[in-house]
């Protein structure tokens, strides 16, 4: 009687849905197909295609912590009240043009660089790659983005680990199954390998260039406004970033004054939509270049920012843009 007692109760077992039996409901779609539904609306294939969701941090009292800029990474200390103020005014301008904007709130005092979001992570179709920033004086800021991206429901696919070194700011998507990744100063080879790796899982190709000596990161020296036309500047962008880039079918146009690059960040956009960016204000020579290819441009001040050494786009933590497929149907 024990062994036939067991026998019907190992049977009912096998014949729940817990054990594979009736009512068992296996889970077939991929982490892609699940964006939207068990995670977070989130995921970029492009630079180009319409903004949809950024993640900020408004500067706070590390901005007044700081004693000395150039430990802190910066040219000059921005005025704290000031710096929020035009920080503010960047949000107000995605705001109105719909995009949802959310904000990375440390619940302690962060490095003072913490604003620079888009360094510290990259955004795929799937979710997050979590970056390690490079200099000490950021080491940390990437477990609140980690935080925030976990409360927020967006997946996180890798966290840079080792001794790679990787920011977000060094890598842009060419087209959906092409990713550029920059390597130098912010990001190291291993960093970029780790990238890699996670990219040929989602079968993207990998162009990997070395940034000239003086170059930050890959977006103050490239960035793309449509789906064929990217904007760089001519003495810091690698040859075999320009030629990849024309081999896809883009045409590469070169900022016309370095000045306004360099001392008023010209460069350092994000793009709203195609053929429409947000721009620092202060750069005519610039602004009336990018006019003239067809492209309008949004304008903010952002002078007291700059002090930080960073702009717009390295402000702007990328969540999500419109899927390619759908922008281009």
């Amino acid at each position: 009687m024990g062994y036939q007692s067991e026998g019907l109760c190992m049977s009912r077992i096998a014949g729940d849905a817990a054990h594979g039996g009736e009512g068992w409901s296996p889970r077939i779609e991929s982490l892609r197909q699940e964006i939207g539904k068990v995670w977070e609306s989130c995921g970029v294939d492009s630079e180009w295609s319409p903004l949809k969701g950024v993640l900020m941090h408004q500067p706070g009292p590390e901005i007044e912590a700081i004693t000395d800029a150039n430990n802190a990474l910066m040219i000059d200390v921005p005025k704290l009240a000031l710096a929020r103020q035009q920080h503010d005014a960047l949000v107000e301008i995605y705001r109105k043009s719909g995009i949802s904007v959310f904000y990375v709130e440390p619940h302690d005092i962060p490095s003072p660089n913490m604003m620079f979001v888009a360094d510290l992570f990259f955004m795929t179709p799937e979710g997050a790659i979590l970056a390690r920033p490079a200099s000490t004086v950021r080491a940390g800021e990437e477990r609140f983005i980690a935080q925030k991206l976990a409360e927020l429901g967006i997946p996180i696919l890798r966290c840079v680990r080792g001794k790679g070194v990787f920011e977000g700011a060094d890598a842009s998507w060419i087209d959906s199954n092409t990713l550029l990744i920059g390597t130098g100063l912010r990001t190291n080879a291993e960093g970029a390998t780790q990238v890699t790796s996670l990219m040929k899982e989602m079968d993207v190709e990998v162009v990997r260039v070395g940034l000239p000596y003086g170059a930050m990161h890959l977006m103050g020296t490239l960035r793309f406004v449509d789906r064929d036309l990217a904007v760089s500047w001519r003495t810091r962008i690698p040859y075999a970033a320009v030629k990849t880039l024309r081999d896809h079918g883009f045409t590469v146009s070169f900022i016309p004054n370095e000045e306004e690059a360099i001392y008023g960040m010209a460069l350092n956009f994000v793009t709203l939509e195609p053929n429409k960016i947000v721009m620092p204000d202060g750069n005519p020579r610039t602004q009336s270049f990018y006019e003239n290819m067809g492209i309008k441009c949004e304008t903010v001040k952002l002078a007291e920012l700059h002090k930080a050494a960073g702009g717009i786009g390295c402000l702007t933590g990328i969540l999500r843009r419109e899927s390619t497929s759908q922008t281009l149907t």
